[in-house]
Formats: C-alpha cells, sequence, structure tokens
C-alpha cells in the first residue's frame, strides 16, 4: 500500500507524543517545559483555538437545520457519534465520520466508540467533571481479590493531583470526605434554590450522604490568563475565552511558548518502531493522513496519548519478532480488560414550589452526590454488588417547548408556555465496572481503514455486578428525590441486554487494554507508565487504568501523564533512556 516510505532526520526530536486530546497535551506542556524537544502528531485537521469554533454562540435560525441536523446524513455517517449528548448541528465537525472511520463489535454487543480526530481531540467536548481517587479506589483490586494490584496509591499521585490542578483551574467546594479528596480548589458554583432545598431534605434523611456542587474544569474567577465562564451553556461548541480546560484553551499554547513544540496533523500513527538490538523504541510510523503516504519518525522516547483504544490499536499493531502479538504484551493483557463507566440510569421528579424564583444563564455543571456504597465498613456494604457509584444532576426549570407533551392551543394555550414550568430534576449514577479479562479488543485480521491500518474489534459486555449495581442506582435516586419532598418521581434505566441505550463505549470514559501493575507476567505498564519490556514507550491515557472507579477520570489521566513525563525527563538525565 505504501510505495514510498520518508525517514525523518533521526536526531530531529527528543520525544515524540502521539495525540492532542486532555493526556497529549499534558505530556506536550510537560516534556516541552523541561527542555525537550517535542513532535507532537495528531491525526485529525488542525483546530485553530477561537477561529475554529464556529458553532460557537450561534442560535438555532442560524443553523442551516435550526439546530435539529441533517437526519439523513446523521443516519448515513454518523450513526454512532450522534449518540454522544455532544454531538448535534453547531458540533458535528468536532466528531469522526463513522463511515469513514469504522470498526467493529459482536451484533449482540453494541460497543459506542465515541471520537474526535482534530487537535485538541475529545478536550474541545468533554464532560469537564473532575474528581480525585482515594485509596478506596487504589487498593480495591487488592482488597477483593479482583484483576491485579495498581502499582501505585493515592500518596504517589496527591502532589500531582495538586499540580494539574493548580494549572487547569477546578471549580468546586470542599467537603472533607476522605474517598473523595479535596483539592485546591477555585471558588464553587452556586447551586440554585431548589437544589438548595434537594440538597438539605437529602442530607436529613440519609445524613451519611453528601450532596455537593460538580467539581470542574470551568474557571469562575480568571486564572493562568484565561477568563471566568459567562454561563453561555454549550461548551462542547468550544470556547473562545477559554474559560473550560482544553488542550488548546491551556496546555498547548503553553507548550508552544518553550519554542520546543512541532505540531503535525494529518499523521495517523500506523506502528511503534522497536530496535531489537537495542530493546528500545526508537520512532514511530505515520501514514500522512491525505496523501497515504508513509513517514518514520525518531525520538528517544515516545508517549502514546491517542486515546484508550487508540492507543492500544498502535500497540497491537506494532509487531515484531521479539512482540509477535504487540508492542509490550509479553503479558498478553494487551487489549483485555476493557472499561467503562455504565450510566442513562437514575430517577427524574418534580419539586413543589418556588414558582416565583428563577436562576442566571446556563451553569455549565451540576451537583454531585459522591458514592456512598462499599466505603469499606459494614454500615455502607451492599451485599449485591461489589464497588460503589455517584450521581450527577441537576434542577431546572421546563420552558416553552413542554408545550409539545401538553394539551391546548390557541392564545391562552400559548399564554401559559410564556411562563416558566415547574421546577425538575433528575438524578444519573456513574457506576464503576469490573476489569473482566473477557471484555477485550483485538485487530481484525483481514479488514483494513483507508489509511491501512487493521480494524479495531471490540467484545465487551457488563456483567453481573454492574447490572445489579443498576438496579440500586435507580432505587436508590428515586427514594433519596422523595425524601426530600420530590413528587411525579420517576425512576428510569435505558440498559436493554443486547440493544442501544446504555451500552458501553457510550459513557466516553473508556479504560483499560494497556494496564500498570507491579508484574510485567500480568500487566502491560510498570509504576511510571512505562511498558515494561520497553521502558522508553510510556502509555498514559484511558488504557493505562488498573481499574475504573466511578469518578470521571479525565483529572487522574492528567495527573498520571505530568508525573510520568517528569520521571521520563529524570530518567533521560540518568542516562537510562
Amino acid at each position: 500500500m505504501y510505495e514510498h516510505i520518508f525517514i525523518q532526520e533521526r536526531q530531529a526530536y527528543d520525544a515524540i507524543v502521539v495525540g492532542s486530546g486532555i493526556t497529549g497535551g499534558w505530556a506536550a506542556k510537560e516534556l516541552t517545559e523541561q527542555g525537550l524537544k517535542v513532535l507532537l502528531l495528531e491525526r485529525g485537521r488542525h483546530v485553530e483555538h477561537g477561529r475554529d469554533y464556529t458553532g460557537e454562540h450561534k442560535a438555532p435560525w442560524e443553523l442551516p437545520f435550526r439546530g435539529r441536523g441533517d437526519r439523513r446524513l446523521y443516519e448515513a455517517e454518523y450513526d454512532v457519534q450522534r449518540r454522544c449528548y455532544a454531538f448535534g448541528e453547531a458540533t458535528r465537525h468536532f466528531f469522526v465520520n463513522d463511515r469513514e472511520n469504522p470498526y467493529e463489535h459482536d451484533p449482540d454487543k453494541p460497543f459506542s466508540w465515541i471520537r474526535g480526530y482534530h487537535l485538541g481531540g475529545r478536550s474541545l467536548m468533554w464532560g469537564r467533571q473532575c474528581y480525585r481517587w482515594s485509596d478506596l479506589d487504589f487498593e480495591a483490586n487488592l482488597r477483593e481479590g479482583i484483576a491485579v494490584d495498581w502499582p501505585i496509591r493515592y500518596a504517589d499521585l496527591e502532589p500531582w493531583y495538586d499540580y494539574v490542578e493548580r494549572f487547569a483551574g477546578i471549580s468546586g467546594q470542599p467537603e472533607g470526605l476522605p474517598h473523595l479528596p479535596d483539592g485546591p480548589f477555585l471558588p464553587p458554583m452556586m447551586m440554585n434554590c431548589a437544589e438548595q432545598h434537594l440538597k438539605a431534605g437529602i442530607e436529613r434523611a440519609f445524613p451519611e450522604r453528601k450532596m455537593t456542587i460538580g467539581r470542574v474544569a470551568v474557571l469562575t474567577v480568571p486564572h493562568n490568563g484565561r477568563a471566568a465562564c459567562h454561563y453561555c451553556g454549550p461548551c462542547e461548541r468550544g470556547c473562545t475565552p477559554g474559560a473550560y480546560f482544553s488542550s488548546l484553551s491551556a496546555t498547548l499554547p503553553a507548550a508552544r511558548a518553550t519554542g520546543n513544540l512541532t505540531i503535525r496533523p494529518h499523521s495517523v500513527v500506523h506502528s511503534v518502531i522497536y530496535d531489537e538490538e537495542k530493546g528500545r523504541a526508537s520512532g514511530v510510523r505515520v501514514v500522512d493522513y491525505e496523501t497515504k503516504e508513509m513517514h518514520e519518525f525518531y525520538a528517544r522516547i515516545i508517549f502514546l496519548c491517542a486515546s484508550t483504544l487508540g492507543t492500544t490499536q498502535i500497540l497491537l499493531n506494532s509487531t515484531s519478532s521479539r512482540f509477535p502479538n504487540g508492542l509490550g504484551n509479553d503479558s498478553g493483557e494487551l487489549g483485555h480488560n476493557l472499561m467503562d463507566h455504565h450510566f442513562v440510569v437514575g430517577a427524574t421528579a418534580t419539586i413543589p414550589g418556588f414558582e416565583d424564583r428563577y436562576y442566571f444563564g446556563n451553569r455549565p455543571n451540576g451537583i454531585y452526590i459522591p458514592r456512598f456504597r462499599n466505603l469499606g465498613d459494614r454500615a455502607t456494604r451492599h451485599r449485591d454488588f461489589l464497588r460503589g457509584y455517584g450521581y450527577q444532576g441537576g434542577a431546572s426549570r421546563a420552558g416553552w417547548n413542554r408545550g409539545m407533551a401538553m394539551r391546548g392551543f390557541g392564545a391562552d394555550f400559548k399564554h401559559r408556555l410564556r411562563e416558566p414550568g415547574p421546577w425538575t430534576m433528575w438524578l444519573g449514577g456513574w457506576g464503576e465496572t469490573l476489569p473482566r479479562h473477557d471484555n477485550y479488543v483485538e485487530l481484525d485480521p483481514e479488514q483494513t481503514d483507508a489509511w491501512g491500518i487493521p480494524l479495531l474489534k471490540v467484545h465487551c459486555t457488563w456483567g453481573e455486578n454492574e447490572l445489579a449495581m443498576r438496579k440500586d442506582m435507580a432505587e436508590q435516586a428515586a427514594e433519596m428525590l422523595e425524601a426530600a419532598g420530590c413528587t411525579n418521581v420517576q425512576p428510569f434505566d435505558a440498559y436493554t441486554e443486547g440493544g442501544l441505550g446504555a451500552e458501553p463505549g457510550l459513557c466516553i470514559h473508556e479504560m483499560g487494554t494497556a494496564r500498570m501493575g507491579r508484574d510485567p507476567k500480568t500487566s502491560v505498564l510498570n509504576a511510571y507508565n512505562q511498558v515494561h519490556a520497553v521502558p522508553n514507550v510510556f502509555v498514559t491515557d484511558g488504557a493505562c487504568m488498573t481499574s475504573s472507579a466511578c469518578q470521571n477520570p479525565s483529572l487522574t489521566y492528567m495527573a498520571l501523564t505530568a508525573r510520568a513525563a517528569h520521571h521520563a525527563v529524570e530518567e533521560m538525565k540518568r542516562g537510562n533512556l
């Protein structure tokens, strides 16, 4: 397929970073600030912060389909991506075309792989919720005899949580919970009147539970040259003031400022080049997105930050006589232990009263109820499942479009819709999934994409533990809303066996497939995210995760990446890399 291979100057770069999303941005920032010459490879197009946020602040009537999108186009070319809450007419350009970027899954085991191939990756459309892990999470596998033990503990990561939070800017309320550690927060966003009412009711009925405002990577005050949020709402369209953290608003500008960063878009990484004599990786093979020509780039260290499945696809495709089943795959665990968070389960309700109250703007954040199941004591133990879940949600007033579900017509009907509707509340659970060897990905031995890369085949389902947890997630959400005085309480669960609704992948928190561990015989990466057998290759995106906890994972990816980057530089100074 590749008629010519263009070999670049061998000593041009100290480091190669693959991917420009949350972790790629952090790797580029940390390595360049430490003085390394870095080549950042992005498989998609270039996006300029601000200029290319073409849907930002556009009203529905300014869009060709009035914000509803081209239904036929979506069905033909975005059948997976349109399942993401952030996909729409104003954001379609930030999502991949499914027809042009195929993958496979079992017919009765759907997996929704939500992707963004462009500079900044999914950091432009992410949910921005940021929660630390604790030793309740890092010790869970060891405590319960599941999978393998994490090679690190909270104390190893705590200073790096501090480090990335101070740079990114995380707003939130300290609560003093041992299983959800606090950080150096910016001032929290405010709960509205209905949420404050619910908080009091829930905490009165369940004294061991806490409801707090979400901890979110959105600025409430100016921070590091970025402006505070003005509550316009749809963050996934991009944010010219840089009020929410992304690679384009924060880490890549910092990396560029060093003068040490080279960005090469349209660069589809084919594989990692392995030097059998030295026992090290020497570079990467890249297929140019537009010309389909293959190039080779070389560096002393390589950071794979191409997203959980993207990185594992590269490793599986990096074969040699030493690694016939994928780079660093001595354990046979590469591709296995795929996880995601399960969600789209909880309850909705009506909140009586407060009809003379409203709120300002569109707060880009909700409330959070931290995990209260299986905290390590008898009182919180649930006999039907391991681990736990947290809730996210929010209260708001229904708008005029509630009229589509109401009876009526004429002037009186329209007059009634001019007033805000009743207060409503939703609580949605985000639950931990267990790392299972039989949830895995592999390469199709026959099918390739337009760039000659073997297609990824995904095999993943929820297990009995997840299904038992979902039952409790819906029941407890309903119980809390009822206890707080809500009416019309409606539990919900979108999961359907073998169907769409709450299938793996949809939460966009895919993790695992190249897990960290203490033993090279049972894991792919060591405690500093280095491939055990190829220590100058680092994996710091979600592929490295040994378990999933129930907290949104991006903050942990950031901390792991910063920690690994500093370790890499120290090892280079010692002559070990």
